[in-house]
């Protein structure tokens, strides 16, 4: 449903799984009773691509046929009203993190809320595009990194749109996928200013925030060989495995966090003057990127990661769960509202 005064979302988000194909999958619960489960394949042709924009980035520039839906939730409200248009003739719905005016903490960002609408809106490719700090003397302010790997550090984020008498557990040993990465990577070496560098790979260290980090744990963290840190893609990538997004992250180096002796500690001014930066240098590597996706359209395992990861029977799942769950569960439970 939509707020007073916007645009109101389609009644039924889910409906467009409808017009998909079907398979029948057959796994083995943990009682060892064979269980059927109907797999429908989404329909890739008709998806959207999801930008979400961190620090520095509260608009995408040349969306057309701009809308703004606001979307309500089981999950609450989103950071923001959608934007919902078309870039480079893509369908693409973009979505300000923090909020267009920055007003929630990293740990207050309403991810499920924000991951269930760009799914509820037929988004199957998520963009990450968010700011950094480096680890590493080779990754340098104003680089940008394409990280494959996370190591959690956070403490007040909800973990999982599962619970409530559903239990699911999902694959996260390769957190990014990697089709769209290679897609995020080889636009930015494309697109990005000269002196600027793309940084294949490496491991993102999500820390709770919103202080930054001591020195101490700066070079904790970099002797466990991580790349760069930052305060918000592991809780995202961990939910959009769940809600069968393929995900990837843009990440935008802003400072040398504190470990760096020959550079000051990091400070707001700083990373606001980088990010402002690199804010406008992401403008042509999304129009590159999202021209690139809708041509190719890449299938990703994240597509199907619920297909064999969802434990409970549905029979026993209590119907407010499961009715909250629909979003995800409808292409092999069946839609809830026909149950």
């Amino acid at each position: 449903r939509a707020r007073s005064g916007l645009l109101r979302c389609p009644s039924g988000p889910w409906s467009w799984w409808r017009k998909q194909s079907s398979s029948l999958e057959t796994r083995q619960d943990v009682g060892g009773e064979r269980i059927a489960m109907e797999h429908q394949s989404p329909n890739l042709s008709t998806a959207r691509v999801g930008v979400i924009g961190g620090s520095g980035l509260y608009a995408i520039a040349g969306l057309e046929d701009e809308q703004e839906l606001a979307v309500e939730t089981p999950f609450g409200l989103p950071s923001d009203r959608l934007r919902v248009g078309r870039l480079e003739g893509v369908d693409t719905v973009f979505l300000a993190r923090h909020g267009r005016h920055h007003q929630f903490l990293p740990r207050e960002v309403p991810y499920r809320a924000n991951l269930w609408a760009m799914r509820s809106l037929g988004v199957r490719w998520l963009i990450s595009v968010s700011a950094v700090g480096s680890l590493q003397a080779s990754i340098r302010p104003r680089d940008m990194v394409v990280p494959d790997q996370f190591i959690d550090r956070t403490q007040q984020r909800p973990p999982t749109f599962f619970g409530e008498g559903c239990v699911a557990h999902v694959s996260l040993a390769d957190p990014f996928c990697s089709r769209l990465s290679k897609l995020v990577s080889e636009a930015a070496e494309a697109s990005l200013p000269k002196g600027q560098a793309l940084h294949r790979g490496g491991t993102y260290l999500c820390m709770e925030g919103p202080a930054f980090s001591t020195r101490a744990e700066s070079e904790l963290y970099r002797s466990w060989g991580c790349s760069v840190i930052g305060m918000t893609n592991h809780t995202e990538a961990r939910l959009a495995r769940e809600a069968e997004l393929a995900y990837a992250s843009l990440s935008m180096v802003t400072d040398f966090d504190c470990w760096h002796q020959d550079h000051d500690a990091v400070t707001v001014e700083m990373v606001m003057g980088n990010l402002r930066a690199n804010a406008m240098a992401t403008e042509p590597i999304l129009r590159t990127l999202i021209h690139r996706i809708g041509a190719a359209r890449p299938a990703s395992s994240a597509h199907t990661a619920l297909a064999n990861a969802v434990v409970t029977p549905k029979e026993v799942v209590p119907p407010q769960t499961r009715q909250k769950l629909d979003l995800f569960t409808a292409p092999y439970w069946g839609d809830w509202s026909q149950s």
